[in-house]
């Protein structure tokens, strides 16, 4: 008879405890501990026992190439995924409830099966009937996407196996379980096993998967941290709900560059591709407001023209409010307290709130001038001239220093029709093309100031 043993894990990181914890030692997280059960004979899994083993042969017999590349009929979803979907390749697609994961991945499969042919969709939590609803609404209905509504991995498995297709995707992970475990599904060994199993199958059946993962309250995919390293691709789906704007962002990629992002536009008819973002975020932008200056920012290998707002005023409490959307808030207290010093502006006092519109959110240290020219700005009260725009990472002693790209960023300006770029000295000594702007360069930010409001 098998012998059933009783353990506790915790559900954000998989720590192992022989009784319950309030709080996990390893990560800190409260109440993530849950019962589970574990089998004392161990079972030989036959899940991929039919497809042929890998065998050892040195590296100068291997013959290296670029790899075939499936496109997905989507722009946007290809330029985040290196230039296609790569044969034997695991993706992992997180986002909010609703944010449109499964509308985006349907799109994807209609393109692929109109090129290539039969596509799998697996679903763990819709009905046939109620998937074919949101594909008509997506105006969908092609023969070769086959429907599985299902959470065995091991039926999974089995119908991949003899239908293969040429892309499956599996909706969500966190619904699939394998019967060689007894914990609930959606449990820390549970996904773990199941993604293994997944990423073992899609390698030696050259099958793509994509893999549509649940977040957390905190925005991080649920289930171990030990997911996103299995898979090859992880991509995060996000947007603002008060925003029709949705943004796909490579965390990882080991067949592309990361940190490059997709924008779409979400309608009736589901995700439109956004082929020129710097015009769509700047279509509604003020002119002559104090506190609106435009950074030129790299997503990736995209330059985008972004527009930082700031509200300076006077506060009514004894601790000054500080508020930022898009930014990071330390980051911008740094800047805040290098205008204190370094140039003189006195914002002990005052409420500070900063947002980037059209709810992106910027992480790279180019933003930091803009960031410092958009408060004061709003401070003193004056317009920044709507033909500028400004880049340029900020020091603490109030050095501006070079940042990558500048021919590009410059060159997305002037497509738009900016006709003065300013930007740190160092890199405005390197320009070799203007593309008809005027270029000045400054050396620290009271210089910066200078030039902006003289």
């Amino acid at each position: 008879m098998q012998k059933t043993k009783t353990f506790f894990q915790c559900q954000t990181c998989g720590c192992i405890s022989p009784k319950w914890l309030g709080k996990c030692p390893d990560c800190g997280a409260w109440n993530s501990f849950t019962e589970e059960k574990k089998e004392s004979t161990t079972r030989h899994s036959s899940l991929v026992s039919h497809l042929a083993r890998s065998e050892p042969q040195p590296l100068s017999s291997i013959k290296s190439g670029h790899e075939q590349r499936i496109s997905t009929g989507i722009k946007e979803l290809d330029r985040v995924l290196g230039g296609g979907v790569v044969g034997g390749s695991v993706i992992l697609v997180g986002g909010d409830p609703g944010i449109g994961k499964s509308t985006l991945l349907l799109q994807a499969l209609s393109g692929i099966a109109g090129k290539c042919g039969k596509v799998m969709y697996v679903s763990g939590e819709e009905s046939p009937e109620q998937i074919k609803i949101r594909a008509e609404r997506l105006s969908v209905n092609s023969k070769e996407i086959i429907l599985l509504s299902e959470t065995s991995l091991e039926t999974i498995i089995h119908t991949a196996s003899k239908l293969i297709p040429k892309t499956m995707v599996v909706d969500s992970i966190q619904t699939v379980y394998t019967d060689e475990l007894v914990s609930a599904p959606g449990s820390v060994s549970q996904v773990r096993e199941s993604a293994a199993k997944l990423m073992l199958f899609a390698k030696r059946s050259a099958i793509p998967i994509f893999l549509i993962g649940h977040v957390t309250k905190e925005g991080a995919i649920a289930g171990p941290r030990i997911l996103e390293h299995i898979v090859d691709t992880v991509l995060y789906f996000e947007g603002d709900r008060g925003h029709s704007y949705r943004i796909l962002r490579t965390v990882k990629n080991r067949f592309g560059s990361t940190n490059e992002i997709g924008i779409f536009e979400m309608s009736d008819s589901g995700l439109l591709e956004v082929e020129n973002p710097s015009e769509l975020f700047l279509l509604e932008r003020p002119l002559n407001v104090p506190g609106s200056t435009v950074v030129a920012s790299i997503e990736g290998t995209r330059p985008l023209m972004v527009e930082i707002q700031s509200l300076v005023s006077q506060t009514n409490f004894g601790m000054p409010r500080r508020t930022t959307i898009g930014v990071d808030f330390n980051r911008v207290n740094l800047l805040v307290a290098v205008l204190e010093k370094k140039v003189g502006l006195h914002l002990g006092g005052m409420d500070i709130f900063l947002n980037v519109v059209g709810g992106l959110r910027l992480i790279e240290p180019a933003v930091d001038l803009g960031i410092i020219v958009t408060i004061a700005s709003s401070l003193k009260d004056i317009p920044v001239d709507p033909k500028i725009f400004v880049f340029g990472e900020v020091g603490l002693s109030g050095e501006i220093r070079a940042v990558t790209q500048a021919e590009t960023r410059i060159r997305e300006a002037a497509k738009i029709g900016f006709r003065q770029a300013l930007m740190p000295i160092g890199n405005a000594e390197k320009i070799k093309n203007t593309f008809g702007l005027e270029i000045t360069g400054v050396k620290n930010v009271e210089d910066c100031l200078k030039a902006v409001f003289s």
